[in-house]
């Protein structure tokens, strides 16, 4: 499946718009990354744990999506958005959501 950010898909014709499509991925922080974290943000550097788990949140929202696209007989999403926001009393969890429009190609 195409999966853009583009509102097209140059050198295909867009035949069908199916609806908007959405993903969440929620993640809980450990105490363990948390407290590395604390360590690297004080020294410096980059917290690899945290890059990991975003990297595994926007993985898990971009495959719910493109499952619900592929539900509905999508051959692409365009116009995809991915938003990342920080939940909870002490910045514990981590939310990335996507979005985009459903579309069968010509």
């Amino acid at each position: 499946m195409i999966v853009t950010t583009t509102p097209s898909i140059e050198g295909r014709k867009i035949s069908t718009y199916l609806g908007i499509v959405t993903g969440e991925a929620i993640m809980g922080a450990n105490i363990f990354k948390d407290f590395m974290a604390t360590i690297r943000d004080v020294v410096g550097g980059r917290s690899a744990a945290y890059e990991q788990e975003l990297i595994r949140a926007k993985e898990i929202a971009l495959q719910e999506m493109t499952d619900r696209a592929r539900a509905l007989g999508a051959d692409a999403i365009v116009g995809v958005d991915l938003d990342y926001e920080v939940l909870g009393q002490g910045n514990s969890m981590l939310m990335v959501s996507t979005s985009g429009t459903a579309v069968k190609l010509a």
